[in-house]
C-alpha cells in the first residue's frame, strides 16, 4: 500500500481551523477547505511510485483490479475529501449520467473551451456525492414541501415575497416549485437585492428556524440564491452521520468538517450563493422539482465492525471501523483499489501508522490489515 501526500484546496468558503486541527498543524489563517485524496486530475495525491494518476496509469488492471477496470475503465472512479465549511458554498445540483453526457455533447459540438467560466460540462459523468459529519454538520438538502415553504417565506412579514408564497399555495407540488424557483432566479436583479436585504433582517430578527437563512444572506447579501435556499430542507448532521446527494437534489453545504466521497466528476450546475455563472435554463432541466426528505444516513453495522453507509450507486463505497482499545486486527484485503483514511486516534495499516488527517491506498487484492486505536474510513468500489 502507498501512503498518500494529498493537496489542501484553499477555497474562500473554507475554514481556516477545522482542517489545520485535525491534522495537528497550525493554521495558516488562510481557509483550508478540501483535502483530496485520489487520482483527480486536478489535484492528484503523491505517493513514492508517482502521482496516483501516474500509478493507476502504468498498471490500471494491477492497482484496481481486472473486474474495477471492466465496470468502470482504467481510472479511479472516486474522489474521496475532508471537507471544512466555513462559509456556505454555492446552493447547487449535480446531473445524471444521461444529462451530463447530452451536456457535455453539446457543449464540446459549440466548441465551448473545457476552462470557460460559463462551462457547465467538464465531463461526461454524473457526480453523486456522501458527506459524512465528523463533527457537528449544517445543510440544505432537497426541496421542503411547498406549503412549508410557503409558511417559512411568509412568516418573514415581506410584501415582495407574496407572489411567492401565492404560487406556493396556489400550484400543485412539481408546478409550484418550478415556477418559484424560476421566478426567484430571473427577477430583476435590483428588486430582488432589496427583497434579499428585507428577508435577512427579518430572519436576523426572528432566529429559530430563520437562523441558518440569516447566517447564508450575513455571507452573500443580496443575492437570489438566500430566498431559494428557503425552499430547501435544512440539516444538521451529528457526528458520524451522512447525506446521500443524488442527481438533480438541490444542496449546498453551510458549516462544519466532514469526510466527502463522491463519482470523479466536475460536473455542477449553480443555483445561487456563488459569483459564478449560473445558467438558468439548464439548471432547470436538471433540477427534480419535488419535495423530499433529506434522508440522513447513519452507518449499518456488519459483524466484523465495518460500519457500511448505504447508497444506490457502485462507483464508490463509504464505511468506517471504530477500533477500541485491545481490538484484534482487522483484514481489509479486497479485489478492490481502496483509500483508507484516519480521523481520530491512531491506526496501523500495513507498515504505515497513520494519524488524523493522514491516509493510504491500497491497490486491488493487496494484503491491508489494520490495528490501533481510533477511526478509519474506508472508500472502495461495488463490484
Amino acid at each position: 500500500m502507498d501512503r498518500l501526500d494529498n493537496t489542501i484546496r484553499p477555497y474562500a468558503w473554507g475554514s481556516p481551523t477545522a482542517i489545520p486541527n485535525l491534522l495537528g498543524t497550525e493554521p495558516t489563517g488562510e481557509p483550508q477547505a478540501e483535502m483530496w485524496m485520489g487520482a483527480h486530475a486536478g489535484a492528484p495525491s503523491r505517493t513514492e511510485r508517482g502521482t496516483l494518476v501516474e500509478v493507476i496509469g502504468t498498471d490500471p488492471r494491477k492497482e484496481l483490479g481486472a473486474p474495477a477496470v471492466t465496470k468502470f475503465g482504467p481510472r479511479l472512479p472516486f474522489l474521496l475529501k475532508l471537507l471544512a465549511a466555513g462559509a456556505p458554498l454555492s446552493l447547487q445540483v449535480h446531473p445524471d449520467r444521461r444529462q451530463a453526457e447530452e451536456g457535455y455533447e453539446d457543449e464540446e459540438r459549440r466548441g465551448i473551451p473545457v476552462d470557460a467560466p460559463h462551462r457547465n460540462y467538464k465531463d461526461a459523468n454524473h457526480k453523486p456525492e456522501l458527506i459524512c459529519a465528523l463533527t457537528e454538520f449544517d445543510g440544505l438538502c432537497g426541496f421542503r414541501p411547498p406549503l412549508e415553504a410557503a409558511a417559512l417565506l411568509d412568516g418573514l412579514g415581506v410584501d415582495s415575497l407574496k407572489p411567492y408564497v401565492d404560487l406556493l399555495h396556489a400550484r400543485p407540488e412539481e408546478a409550484a416549485l418550478r415556477e418559484v424557483l424560476t421566478a426567484v432566479l430571473t427577477a430583476d436583479p435590483e428588486e430582488m437585492a432589496h427583497t434579499v436585504t428585507a428577508a435577512a433582517a427579518a430572519c436576523d430578527r426572528l432566529g429559530g428556524d430563520y437562523t441558518p437563512y440569516a447566517g447564508i444572506a450575513h455571507h452573500y447579501p443580496g443575492d437570489p440564491g438566500v430566498i431559494a435556499a428557503m425552499l430547501l430542507n435544512h440539516v444538521r448532521l451529528q457526528p458520524g452521520e451522512a447525506l446521500f446527494l443524488g442527481a438533480g437534489i438541490p444542496h449546498a453545504y453551510l458549516d462544519g468538517l466532514g469526510v466527502e466521497i463522491m463519482a470523479n466528476s466536475d460536473n455542477v450546475l449553480r443555483c445561487g450563493l456563488t459569483p459564478k455563472h449560473v445558467d438558468v435554463p439548464e439548471l432547470l432541466r436538471i433540477v427534480r422539482f419535488e419535495a423530499s426528505d433529506p434522508g440522513v444516513l447513519r452507518p449499518e453495522a456488519s459483524p466484523d465492525g465495518e460500519e457500511v453507509y448505504d447508497t444506490p450507486i457502485d462507483e464508490f463505497r463509504l464505511s468506517r471501523y471504530v477500533l477500541p482499545e485491545g481490538a484484534s486486527a482487522h483484514d481489509l484485503t479486497l479485489p478492490t483499489p481502496q483509500i483508507l483514511l484516519c480521523t481520530a486516534g491512531k491506526v496501523t495499516a500495513g507498515e504505515h501508522e497513520l494519524a488524523p488527517g493522514q491516509s493510504v491506498f491500497v491497490p486491488a487484492g493487496d494484503k491491508a490489515e489494520v490495528s490501533g486505536v481510533g477511526t478509519l474510513f474506508r472508500a472502495t468500489v461495488v463490484i
